[in-house]
């Protein structure tokens, strides 16, 4: 997940959030605007993209440039994809139903249920609550450094190269990443690490006995009827449905990433969706199908991380104010090959989820997808 991302996600959903009343007219005038944008970020150099729409049950998608270059096929609308972490979002449901059941305590120390695990230079698992995970302001290092990534917000490689194919140990993985120190006091100030998350994982799967994956398939995407979403085994690397090719750049050449072993994301961001799904999902969850309003408040009470109050983030929810002034809620995540921006803009009901096919490889490229698009779909005049 790369939070400086959602500034792009802001520019696409704009329109979604600044339409006209009748939906006859938000499809024509909404579909011209989301395609001028997605033809855009092809010619900034994504394969293809694809936005899914739901008004309050008037759903509609936008394809633009290509879901595979070898063939030339069009992106899938109903395709899956890699959501990265808009997985989080899936967590810190399954999360605040936990606590809504009495089964955790957002106040409580991760020691309580994950004993002698959080430990390190600077790191006291009796000093780091569960809010603090599910909020990103916990200090912990990030654990994605283990696979020579970076963990720069806008950098898409989460995933390296070396790891592709190997089943990762993940507990293992976030024990040498806890020699590293803490980066802050809990609470101090706000960072968005992935170490969080898989540490979040590890609290559900600890408390329910069962795998996060297997709590998520249980609780949301079975009685949501999400056919298109699925957490990865954990040896899992093909994609099970329809879906475009996932393109990445590695030593300066495109390559192929769509197979790909999710488990050194897990809990942080391993998850398939499609955008109906995951509109579904938002409308599900903001609507309160999922959690009771207790902690959906909890979830929505956030931090403000983005410069000019912009940004803010809850539990593993984000607050994202579009240039016409309208809220969005929801995450936005990136995985190699795949960069997906997903959730719902309460005032309108408006559920939108977009994706392209090849991530990010620089920040160069990102702001100037981000400044383009703001152009294309929020003018200012």
């Amino acid at each position: 997940m790369k939070v400086k991302l959602a500034v792009l996600a802001a520019a696409i959903l704009t329109v979604m959030s600044c339409g006209v009343d009748d939906a006859g007219e938000v499809q024509e005038a909404g579909r011209a605007q989301v395609t001028a944008a997605l033809n855009e970020a092809v010619r900034l150099g994504h394969p293809g993209a694809l936005a899914v729409i739901d008004d309050k049950g008037h759903s509609w998608s936008v394809t633009a440039g290509v879901g595979d270059i070898a063939s030339g096929t069009p992106f899938p609308e109903d395709g899956q994809f890699r959501i990265g972490s808009v997985t989080k979002t899936f967590v810190a449901t399954v999360m605040l139903q936990l606590v809504a059941e009495g089964k955790v305590e957002l106040d409580a120390p991760v020691q309580r249920y994950l004993p002698g695990v959080v430990q390190g230079p600077g790191i006291d698992g009796n000093r780091i609550t569960i809010r603090n995970l599910l909020q990103h302001t916990s200090g912990l290092p990030e654990y994605v450094a283990e696979f020579g990534a970076t963990p720069e917000p806008w950098q898409i490689d989460f995933l390296s190269e070396q790891v592709r194919w190997q089943t990762t140990d993940l507990a293992a993985v976030l024990r040498t990443a806890l020699t590293a120190p803490a980066e802050f006091e809990p609470g101090a100030k706000w960072q968005y690490r992935n170490t969080n998350y898989a540490f979040a994982g590890m609290v559900i799967e600890k408390v329910t006995g069962a795998p996060v994956g297997a709590e998520i398939s249980r609780r949301i995407i079975e009685p949501l009827g999400l056919r298109g979403t699925y957490f990865p085994e954990r040896d899992e690397t093909a994609m099970r449905g329809p879906h475009p090719t996932g393109y990445s750049e590695v030593r300066g050449q495109r390559v192929d990433y769509t197979d790909q072993n999710v488990s050194s994301a897990g809990a942080a961001g391993a998850m398939v969706a499609s955008g109906g799904d995951l509109n579904r999902f938002f409308t599900a969850l903001l609507g309160g199908e999922l959690i009771p309003p207790a902690q959906l408040a909890e979830m929505r009470t956030v931090r403000i991380v983005g410069e000019g109050g912009t940004l803010a983030y809850g539990l593993g929810l984000m607050r994202m104010t579009m240039p016409c002034g309208q809220e969005f809620w929801g995450h936005n995540g990136g995985i190699t090959g795949s960069v997906t921006y997903a959730g719902l803009a309460p005032a309108t009901g408006r559920a939108v989820a977009i994706n392209v096919n090849q991530d990010f490889t620089d920040e160069e490229r990102a702001s100037a997808g981000e400044r383009a698009l703001a152009a294309a779909v929020c003018p200012t005049s």
